[in-house]
């Protein structure tokens, strides 16, 4: 039988990759849709915008009239979770996060919204013969998590494949809630040598960010920032020399207590983020007693894959929080640290109420250490972050609300409710088992770069070359000759 693919896949690496992967398969393989930019089928982007943008067959939208195409969708036993999971997705591209926005205001909009994408999807699977669907990244941006919805619920044979971030390799799965749960089908590999106590290789994390520095001023940027919000949101108080005099000095005020290296307004300004920063600096002078016990509670950036898609309930992480103090040992406390690149997305003056008022719970300044606070800590718990991974090549328990590809390793206690925190934090595991443990994972994973933003981190790549090996890998993967990374028990 044919594969025919519905394919989500942006940019010219996946292309090339895309187009390696037909002409290897020798007709086994086809593309029924592709998702991607302007020269694929339809440009998945402006479909999370709710804006224009054609492909080659046109706008998926205006393409399709509704006819109920989506009825399996509303069937499927978790229907509301999935259509909370698109919604809350979507809303990464309304105004109060970005100035090139989608026109999505109220509860109704976006379920509607997710109704017309989810009808328009059905149909275009239905009429073109789609018979598998492969996403080249995990789906977490709107227009995809739908598509992915739509795939499952209409039977469609799904290949989800993610880049890893410590080789030039990745990882594949057949859903998003299979994330971190070895294939017991696919062979073990010989042990890595982990150095213990290191701190993982993190390119994307500034060294800046973990000690003191100097506090910030009122950058250039950020009075610009200012007034192409205005301009866009209140034109009107542009000459309102009161209104944008009283923000610049919160502005300023805000700077002044926060490190200089958080920048807060340079890209994007918004009086729903101005509230959050001013907020967040009232934390930042909080004395920090890392002598008591307690749990160490790093938050991820939002919006973020780790949290938005491999969170699952616990996308929400405040909840967490709450799990974790239902369950804390009388004495100890609870450390929440923000992500340093976090943003008002997600997050608000209630967000930081709500964390106050949970028992044990002290959130501590943008700079104390993380690896300090981890090595320090009984227990790190995160919902999917590498913070988990530092603390298990410490020789340190973690509890995971998530999704981590670290999440078979020992040392690792998945949530649940009533758990003994006192218990895990006396777990100890040999570090050769870590070390076996990754050498497993590392079997399991896939030679090749398939995310454009590590081409440049792999020494001599070959172009070509990567894509007839990513493309070989693929056809296997679709075709069941080779073992997918992630399978969890069903």
């Amino acid at each position: 039988m044919t594969i025919r693919l519905a394919v989500d896949g942006r940019g010219p690496l996946r292309r090339q990759i895309l187009d390696r992967l037909v002409a290897k398969s020798g007709g086994a393989v086809e593309v029924a849709v592709h998702f991607g930019d302007r020269d694929a089928d339809f440009h998945a982007a402006c479909l999370s915008r709710a804006e224009v943008r054609h492909g080659k067959k046109g706008h998926l939208i205006q393409r399709h009239k509704a006819r109920g195409a989506e009825m399996p969708l509303l069937a499927a036993p978790d229907y509301h979770l999935m259509l909370e999971q698109g919604v809350e997705q979507l809303q990464r591209y309304s105004a109060d996060y970005r100035y090139r926005s989608h026109n999505l205001t109220h509860l109704q909009d976006y379920i509607d919204y997710y109704h017309v994408l989810a009808d328009g999807y059905a149909q275009e699977i239905e009429e073109t013969g789609a018979t598998h669907a492969l996403f080249m990244n995990i789906p977490h941006l709107g227009y995809d998590v739908i598509l992915y919805h739509v795939a499952k619920t209409l039977g469609l044979k799904v290949l989800i494949v993610s880049q890893t971030f410590f080789a030039d390799s990745f990882f594949s799965l057949e859903r998003i809630e299979d994330f971190g749960h070895l294939n017991p089908d696919a062979p073990d590999g010989p042990p890595v040598a982990i150095e213990k106590g290191s701190a993982p290789d993190l390119f994307y994390m500034d060294t800046r960010w973990q000690e003191r520095g100097p506090r910030g001023k009122l950058t250039a940027k950020a009075v610009l920032s200012l007034l192409k919000h205005v301009a866009l949101n209140k034109p009107g108080k542009l000459f309102s020399p009161s209104y944008i005099l009283g923000n610049l000095k919160r502005m300023r005020d805000a700077y002044g207590k926060l490190p200089e290296w958080r920048d807060p307004f340079s890209k994007f300004f918004h009086t729903n983020e101005l509230a959050y920063f001013e907020h967040l600096a009232g934390y930042e002078d909080k004395p920090v007693d890392l002598s008591v016990p307690f749990v160490y509670v790093p938050l991820h950036n939002q919006p973020e894959m780790s949290t938005q898609s491999l969170g699952g309930v616990f996308r929400d992480q405040v909840l967490a929080v709450e799990a974790m103090a239902s369950v804390l040992p009388e004495g100890w406390r609870i450390y929440v640290k923000e992500n340093p690149r976090q943003g008002a997305y997600a997050r608000g003056p209630m967000f930081l109420h709500r964390l106050s008022r949970i028992r044990g719970v002290q959130f501590v300044p943008s700079e104390t250490s993380t690896h300090e606070l981890s090595t320090r800590a009984k227990i790190t718990a995160t919902v999917a972050g590498t913070a988990g991974w530092e603390a298990l090549r410490k020789g340190k328990p973690v509890v995971v609300f998530g999704g981590g590809w670290w999440r078979d390793f020992p040392g690792v206690f998945p949530w649940e409710p009533g758990m003994d925190l006192a218990a895990i934090a006396e777990t100890t595991f040999p570090h050769e088992a870590l070390e076996q443990a990754f050498g497993n994972l590392q079997a399991r994973c896939h030679k090749g770069v398939i995310e454009l933003l590590y081409k440049d981190r792999t020494a001599g790549i070959d172009l070509e070359a990567n894509a007839d090996a990513v493309a070989g890998t693929l056809l296997g993967l679709l075709t069941g000759a080779a073992p997918m990374t992630f399978k969890a028990a069903r």
